[in-house]
């Protein structure tokens, strides 16, 4: 799985003029799931984004995480995180996991982080959606799930 993390002051996501999902000051995280994902890696990288220390404590260092702060989470899946661009111009989505996979994976994501006790909102899967946000900081971080020996 690969995420791409950025910390915000808000973020929403809409779906044919409606929206689907809203926060306050916490993670708006693009999800990309590949053919080789697991529900260890849904759970694995859940965690890693709740706890990752990337808020300013009380002397302005990166200490605090989004549980210590209690910030919520938009997710939002996105396959094009697997999109590669080394050759041509029109990138291949080949490394993408198929709908139905990357689904089950984008909802057992979700369901890892509410275990944690983060309040999440998400877009609509397989869609097309506009998503917003207001980037804190900024602070953006790309996190992958451990590579899997063969």
């Amino acid at each position: 799985m690969r995420a791409v993390v950025q910390r915000v002051s808000s973020a929403s996501v809409d779906f044919e003029g409606v929206r689907t999902g809203a926060i306050g000051a916490g993670f708006c995280v693009l999800l990309g799931v590949t053919h080789t994902d697991t529900e260890a890696d849904a759970k694995w990288l859940a965690e890693k984004i709740a706890g990752l220390r990337v808020f300013e404590d009380g002397e302005g260092k990166l200490n605090r995480s989004l549980l210590d702060v209690g910030g919520e989470m938009l997710v939002v899946s996105q396959f094009t995180l697997y999109g590669d661009c080394r050759r041509g111009k029109r990138p291949s989505f080949s490394e993408a996991a198929r709908p139905e996979l990357a689904n089950g994976l984008y909802e057992k994501f979700v369901e890892y982080v509410k275990q944690t006790g983060v309040l999440v909102q998400t877009g609509v899967f397989q869609t097309m959606m506009a998503v917003s946000l207001v980037n804190d900081g900024p602070v953006t971080l790309i996190i992958d799930t451990p590579e899997k020996k063969s």
